[in-house]
């Protein structure tokens, strides 16, 4: 009750310096009338100088489908809609987009119905200049070609069964199902609307599976089409041109800006705007009061239970494979996750597996095509993945490698369930050339994505690279160096399919076996034990050939300084080492002090003082690599100096045991996260594969808890050597490399990435 007290003190003070609004009116946002006419818009954004410009346009069509609030139910048949157009690989517009070969991938992300007017927005990216209008034409050709013709009932069927699934399931992964549920209402909530109509779906869903029974889907969907797509004039296309110079002339026109400002200003107006600055740096970097902190409502060390969150498991074996259960309430589905050994194939093909594990869910086998695949998959399950996990383990030079199959079905669908992976894995045909010239072309504008917006995830992944094995292999599929394979790659589609076609079997041959497979499952005992003989089906369909440890997959990229240079103005700064390497003894206390150091030390000094979107630090305690990494940072060297200040920082702290009490509760929220049943039974097969105990479990929540400021300060220690020793990375502007470089001279060796 006091710290309520004390919580709504502070909002006191904050608030009695406003005056209440007299009507809320003030606040109401009012409906956009719908355009009378479509209309066109044409804009240049920054690209590099490489490769054939003219075939890097973009093009984007969007509606804004309705000049006032829609319904539920016609919200709902929107988001089918939806979902049929575009929610799949064989969702009839995506895919004839794509294999229209006049564009890379897709851009636009179709239904948006968050705003109080929904929206929709479909187009392609990597466009030839020429081809800009053959878009156009396509996307409303298809459209008026789907409302006369109507989706077939396969596809209708699996739209209804992958939408149903998702809202009866309510899998809100590591994000709190109480939070995604006040969002959801809260979107409806600010504009004046029932905030509980979007959780009420049950009455709507029945009501349009009603209709579309009776009516037939053609009836209920192309309506929607023709109303609000093909009918409506609120049309914006937007067509976006590449510019090799429109970086450095926007840089300039800022510059001579600023300049222009700074000379209107007289001497007493910049004396007083340094006075300014200066008092905003010295707030910014001035912790708040002990007393401040303390007013904070927070729990207490007594609160946090003493033992980890346990995870029933079993572990027990299948026709001589290992099987592991997690006995779990899940609302009648099973998850199961089938797992194989990668350590046998080729280095040569390692580059392949993305794609390979794509072939798998998006080509045909003899009998059907990738599309009835698709929907046969839609219609019996919640969903089938195919992917690769790779990690260190630590005190092992061999790092873990595997193929993951993650699927899930109700449990009358369990059957189908492993029969549609043994299909995917033994029966899917791997010689369709278009589609894998198609996935070739969408991965590398993934990638060129990742570059511009998500630039430190880029830079932590070359940075592993160059300190332990496993970073290798995964920068091998996910980094620069996989943007580099994907770029050869699609000539070579074109000149030596049947070596690819040929290596992709290979691969098949290599990795589905018996040999070295895992089956993890997760539901409650009785549907455990009942999907227990269609595993073993499953098991018995799988070749039985051996495999064995490829020593050649030891590599690591050479562990120098790079910038990865990109036409951007922010940067993604990063510099790590391995601090296994100085000695250090893994203890739960790092959890404590690599949180920590982000939350304080880095938010101020590389967030609030540098400016930067975001500064943090991670601690891969597997491999023992520690990174920094800053997320749009205007700076670049002067980020790299506050990183190197970590170690000062630590070694001169001080905190009373109110701040080191709230930082062992933070880390215990991190470790003790969110988590629903599958989340559950699949970090429990991944702590399985890694070789951590419960027995580890329990030492480490024990230094957590009992984490002093001795081992904060101990822990300088051990980052001295990512200061001393450390590399870095940066994904950064031309013109931010080039300072960096003249200010110290050779620093970055420079790689271009676009």
């Amino acid at each position: 009750m006091f710290r309520s007290l004390c919580v709504l003190l502070s909002l006191t003070e904050y608030l009695k310096e406003f005056e209440a609004s007299s009507s809320s009116d003030e606040s109401k946002v009012e409906p956009q009338k719908l355009f009378k006419e479509p209309v066109r818009i044409i804009e240049q954004y920054p690209a590099g100088d490489g490769g054939d410009l003219t075939k890097k346009h973009m093009v984007c069509i969007n509606w804004l489908l309705s000049d006032k609030p829609l319904d539920l139910e016609t919200e709902l048949t929107l988001g089918f809609l939806d979902h049929l157009l575009l929610g799949t690989p064989a969702s009839p517009l995506r895919k004839i987009l794509l294999e229209s070969g006049l564009g890379d991938a897709i851009v636009g992300g179709g239904m948006e119905d968050e705003l109080l007017q929904p929206q929709f927005s479909i187009g392609l990216k990597g466009v030839s200049q020429n081809d800009i209008h053959k878009v156009e034409e396509l996307v409303m050709e298809t459209l008026k070609n789907l409302a006369e013709e109507g989706f077939s009932p396969e596809a209708v069927e699996a739209s209804m069964n992958t939408i149903e699934f998702s809202l009866r399931e309510n899998n809100t992964g590591s994000f709190p199902r109480g939070l995604s549920l006040m969002l959801r209402a809260v979107g409806k909530w600010i504009y004046d609307m029932d905030p509980f109509e979007p959780l009420k779906y049950e009455k709507p869903l029945q009501s349009l599976k009603a209709r579309i029974a009776e009516e037939g889907s053609k009836a209920v969907f192309s309506p929607l089409i023709e109303k609000y797509i093909l009918n409506n004039p609120h049309r914006v296309t937007v067509e976006m041109q590449p510019d090799p110079e429109k970086a450095s002339r926007d840089e300039e026109a800022e510059k001579e800006l600023l300049e222009k400002v700074k000379k209107s200003m007289t001497e007493e107006d910049l004396a007083e705007l340094a006075r300014a600055t200066q008092e905003l740096r010295l707030k910014q970097e001035t912790p708040d009061p002990p007393e401040a902190l303390r007013s904070v409502p927070s729990l207490s060390l007594k609160d946090i239970p003493k033992e980890p969150i346990h995870v029933p498991t079993e572990i027990g074996e299948v026709d001589g494979v290992k099987v592991l259960q997690h006995n779990l309430f899940t609302n009648d589905v099973l998850y199961s996750e089938v797992v194989f050994d990668m350590s046998s194939l080729k280095k040569e093909l390692l580059q392949l597996v993305p794609l390979f594990c794509q072939s798998l869910l998006e080509m045909g086998t003899k009998d059907m095509d990738f599309v009835q695949l698709n929907q046969l998959i839609g219609r019996k399950t919640g969903g089938i993945s195919v992917y690769p996990f790779t990690s260190a383990v630590r005190g092992k030079a061999d790092p873990c490698t595997r193929i993951i199959v993650r699927g899930k079905a109700m449990a009358g669908r369990v059957e189908d369930l492993f029969n549609l992976m043994n299909c995917i894995l033994q029966e899917v045909q791997l010689t369709d050339q278009q589609r894998f010239k198609q996935f070739v072309l969408q991965s590398k504008a993934r990638m060129e994505n990742r570059l511009r917006g998500s630039g430190h995830g880029i830079a932590a992944a070359r940075m592993d690279a160059k300190l332990n094995v496993a970073g290798w292999i995964s920068e091998q599929m996910g980094g620069v160096s996989y943007l580099e394979f994907l770029q050869d790659l699609e000539k070579k589609v074109d000149d030596d399919w049947d070596g690819i076609s040929s290596s992709l079997e290979d691969m098949r041959t290599a990795l589905i076996s018996r040999k070295g497979c895992l089956v993890n499952m997760t539901a409650d005992e009785k549907n455990l034990i009942n999907s227990t003989k269609f595993v073993a089906k499953f098991l018995d369909s799988l070749p039985n050939s051996s495999s064995t440890a490829n020593e050649s997959w030891h590599a690591q990229l050479p562990a120098v300084n790079e910038a990865i240079v990109i036409p951007t103005q922010v940067n993604y700064v990063g510099k790590a080492g391995n601090i296994y390497d100085s000695g250090y003894q893994l203890k739960g206390s790092a959890y404590v002090i690599s949180k920590y150091i982000g939350n304080t030390w880095l938010w101020d000094r590389v967030r609030v003082s540098g400016g930067a979107y975001g500064g943090f630090c991670d601690f891969d305690t597997h491999s023992g690599v520690f990174s920094y990494l800053s997320y749009r940072d205007p700076n670049l060297l002067k980020t790299l100096e506050v990183y190197d200040g970590t170690e000062d920082f630590l070694r001169e702290l001080e905190m009373d045991d109110n701040t080191l009490t709230k930082a062992i509760i933070g880390t215990i929220g991190d470790v003790d996260s969110y988590q629903l049943p599958d989340a559950k039974g699949y970090s429990s097969m991944l702590r399985y594969l890694l070789g951590i105990t419960e027995e580890e479990r329990q030492r480490r929540r024990e230094e957590i808890l009992s984490t002093t400021l001795k081992d904060f300060k101990e822990f300088a220690d051990a980052i001295k050597v990512v200061k001393e020793k450390g590399v870095v990375v940066a994904v950064a502007s031309p013109d931010d490399v080039a300072a960096a470089n003249e200010e110290r001279p050779g620093f970055l060796n420079i790689k271009k990435a676009l």
